[in-house]
Formats: structure tokens, C-alpha cells, sequence
């Protein structure tokens, strides 16, 4: 009895050690008596004592590696070093524990030898602006090289592009230059722009000036011919005044029957009024002088009636 229970006991504890939960984003390689028997996914899973054994445990997730920087040619024998940053995915487990031994290495060794052959058909300012390009080869080229063992490149980048000592002094000395003569460029066209907004700002105010001469010249000429056309209204009105009052006066005197001696007479202190001003020298016609002989007769006859 209590050897039963002992082999239950050793039983139990066999089972319970050999039990193996496999988490999310994980798989087990499972060998059998030294051959694969099948691949374990996420769950529960009981492997045969001494028969089974876990050959590998695979991570499904993405990773990055890190490569370090790599010596590399031009195609204009330029040497410079280069390290790339790969993002990979292993797709399947079995290819990825029996495809090759040590796939991260493998991996290291091909992406070395894929860039140098991508670099040493570019030039050394091509590979310094062509970023894109040498990563979108390199992806290519280890997606398709690395599949038989279980791996897929997802993304490749060229993390430092590290030319030597001299090559970054020449860079460093031709974008001063560069700057440079953009600078230039840009204060020449500053210089150009300000010369055309001054002339263009001469000749705005010379032609402001003389429509300014122009107006004034018109509105002093509508003035002059506004003050003759007055003025001549005036004279007009004035000689137009005047002839009314001449033919009103001439009506009051037919109205009233004036004769002949009553004309003279009119006419005489007419004259006596012009004589008031600073004339030397009056002639009488003889038809006045006759009505003031006529005067003088009359007042003589006067006097000797009183």
C-alpha cells in the first residue's frame, strides 16, 4: 500500500514538473526522442518524461537589433562607416530553431555584406541623400534572403552615416560656402528689390507731382473763367440796371407832359452838376445858353414888379 502511494505521489510530481503553460506571443519548439514533433502555441501543454524536450522558445514579437557600424566603399572610393537598425518578426519557429545556426548573427553577417554591395554602386553624396532608397533595397533584399529561416524584415534603417575626418571638414568648408554665397545672393536681391521699390517710388511721386500741377493748373484756369463770366454777368446786369433806369426815366416824363423848356431846364442843372466837379472848362450848347437868357429876363421882370 504504501508503495502504491509512493509511485502515485512520484507520479503526480512527474506530471506537475512536466507541465508547461505557454504565454501570449510565445512558442515552444517541441523535439521528440531528438526530432521535431511539433510546435506549442499559447496554453496548457504536457510533455513525455525523458522523451520530450523543449528545443527552442521562440518570441513571435517584433524586435530590433542594433548592428555596429560597418565598414563601407563608395563607388567613388570613399570609405565610411555605416550602422543599420533592422526590425524583424520570426514567422516560423521551426524554420527559425532549424533553419541556421545563430540567425541573429547570420542576420548581422548578410546585412553587412547587402550594404556594402548597395554602397559601393552609389556615389558619396548620393548615399548621403538617398537614405530611402538604400533602405528600401536592403529591406528587399533581407526579407527575401532571410525567409527560409523563418524571419521577415519589416522595416531596415540607417541609423549613422559616418564619413571620414577630411571628407566631414571638405563637407563642413563647401556648406559654409554654400551659406555663404546663398547669403550673398539673397542680400543682392535685397539690395536689387529695395533699388526698383525706390525708383518705382520716385516715379509714383513725380507722377503725383505733375497731375498735382495738372489739377491745380485746370482748377486755377475753371477759377479765371469763372470770375470773367462774372464778372462780365456783373457789367451786364450793371448796363442792364442802368438802361431800366433810363427808360424808366424817360417813361415818367411822358408820363408827366414835360415840354421843351422844361428839357432845358433839366439839362441845365445837369450841367450845373457837372460843373461842380473838378472841370475847367464847360460848354453850353446854345440851346441852353438861350433858356438862360431866358432865366435871367425872367427874373429881372420879377424884381421890377416888386
Amino acid at each position: 500500500m504504501e508503495i502504491l502511494l509512493i509511485v502515485i505521489l512520484v507520479f503526480i510530481v512527474i506530471t506537475v514538473s512536466n507541465v508547461r503553460i505557454v504565454p501570449q506571443a510565445k512558442s515552444y519548439v517541441i523535439e521528440r526522442l531528438g526530432g521535431y514533433h511539433s510546435t506549442w502555441g499559447v496554453g496548457i501543454h504536457i510533455k513525455i518524461p525523458l522523451i520530450d524536450r523543449i528545443a527552442n522558445k521562440v518570441s513571435l514579437k517584433e524586435q530590433a537589433i542594433d548592428f555596429a557600424p560597418q565598414p563601407v566603399i563608395t563607388r567613388d572610393n570613399v570609405t565610411m562607416q555605416i550602422d543599420t537598425v533592422i526590425f524583424f518578426q520570426i514567422t516560423d519557429p521551426k524554420a527559425y530553431t532549424y533553419g541556421v545556426d545563430n540567425p541573429i548573427r547570420a542576420l548581422e553577417n548578410l546585412s553587412a555584406t547587402t550594404l556594402r554591395n548597395i554602397i559601393g554602386d552609389m556615389e558619396l553624396d548620393s548615399t548621403l541623400t538617398s537614405r530611402d532608397t538604400v533602405n528600401v533595397k536592403m529591406r528587399a533584399i533581407l526579407d527575401d534572403a532571410t525567409n527560409p529561416w523563418g524571419i521577415k524584415i519589416n522595416r531596415v534603417e540607417l541609423k549613422n552615416i559616418i564619413p571620414p575626418q577630411e571628407i566631414q571638414k571638405a563637407m563642413e568648408r563647401q556648406m559654409k560656402a554654400e551659406r555663404e554665397r546663398r547669403e550673398k545672393i539673397i542680400q543682392a536681391e535685397g539690395e536689387k528689390m529695395s533699388l526698383v521699390l525706390v525708383a518705382e517710388g520716385q516715379r509714383a511721386a513725380m507722377i503725383l507731382d505733375a497731375e498735382g500741377k495738372k489739377l491745380s493748373m485746370i482748377l486755377d484756369a475753371e477759377g479765371k473763367k469763372e470770375a470773367a463770366i462774372r464778372e462780365a454777368e456783373g457789367e451786364a446786369q450793371a448796363i442792364l440796371t442802368v438802361q431800366e433806369a433810363t427808360a424808366k426815366g424817360l417813361q415818367m416824363i411822358k408820363n408827366v407832359q414835360a415840354d421843351e423848356s422844361l428839357l432845358r431846364l433839366k439839362s441845365l442843372e445837369t450841367f450845373a452838376a457837372v460843373a461842380d466837379g473838378q472841370a475847367t472848362k464847360i460848354i453850353i450848347p446854345s440851346e441852353i445858353q438861350n433858356m438862360a437868357g431866358l432865366l435871367t429876363s425872367l427874373t429881372e421882370v420879377a424884381k421890377d414888379k416888386k
